[in-house]
């Protein structure tokens, strides 16, 4: 499968993923007795639909788990279900949490290389059979699991726990998402919390009294300038002709029937 040429690896700096937000991360009494938002079973499919449309050019997101490709992009290959990359630490903590309840793997000989070219462009060990290796290891389902658990773990539920803390419905928590996938987390001007940082600065949440679409556009022109600064140049329709679109049509519970179009392709969900 071919990924979109805008791909860009995210970079998670610990196997602990860890939140630099402007406040601390509690949940209100109104917030957590909300409806679950994106964590719902079918929202959640639904989420991971969208989000494939701009990592992988298809709504059939469990078909990426055995991709793997550098896509030129610096961060070395990227690989499975939301773009692992070999230079960006998550695939390496996805290998050395899957090894251990699975030694013997197939991907388990390259440990010491991944480790080495940790944080790098470099193939340096993994050449030529790291590719087969995960292609093949992907047809294991405990490794489609572990591909999962990793996702959740590291972008899906911080996102819908950062969302309901701010107040945001299924659409404000897919945003959310998306910018975890896309930027990765980090107080930086171009990572997530930086990025939500920005927008706080524009307008209020609705956990302060703002208002959602008001907030909402606040977070996604803050979320382009950050993808720009980064990429010069880059395809921004994951923002401008899906999830703006989204807000625009008043859905901030991200309820089908959608349409939306992401670097040039139309997609649909009835």
């Amino acid at each position: 499968m071919k990924r979109a040429a805008a791909l860009v690896c995210v970079a998670v700096a610990s196997t602990v993923y860890l939140f630099t937000p402007t406040q601390p991360a509690r949940l209100t009494a109104e917030a957590r007795s909300t409806s679950p938002g994106l964590a719902a079973p079918t929202q959640k499919e639904l989420a991971q639909k969208i989000v494939a449309s701009a990592e992988n050019g298809t709504l059939d997101w469990r078909s990426a788990y055995g991709y793997v490709e550098d896509i030129g992009d610096g961060q070395g290959y990227t690989a499975g279900l939301i773009g692992f990359c070999t230079g960006t630490h998550d695939l390496l903590t996805l290998v050395e949490r899957y090894t251990r309840d699975h030694p013997g793997n197939a991907l388990a000989r390259y440990l010491p290389a991944l480790r080495r070219v940790d944080g790098t462009a470099s193939h340096a060990g993994l050449d030529p059979g790291f590719p087969a290796a995960w292609r093949e290891e992907s047809r294991v389902p405990a490794f489609r699991a572990a591909q999962d658990v990793e996702r959740d773990r590291v972008y899906f539920a911080p996102a819908v726990r950062r969302g309901r803390v701010d107040g945001l419905g299924a659409l404000g928590q897919f945003i959310y998402y998306d910018a975890l996938v896309f930027h990765g987390p980090g107080a930086g001007p171009t990572s997530f919390d930086g990025i939500r940082a920005r927008a706080m600065r524009e307008a209020r949440t609705p956990a302060q009294g703002g208002k959602e679409t008001v907030y909402l556009d606040a977070f996604l022109d803050a979320r382009r300038r950050a993808m720009l600064t980064r990429h010069p140049g880059i395809d921004t329709s994951r923002v401008d002709t899906t999830q703006r679109r989204f807000l625009h049509e008043g859905n901030l519970g991200l309820r089908p029937p959608l349409r939306w179009q992401v670097y040039g392709e139309t997609y649909e969900v009835s």
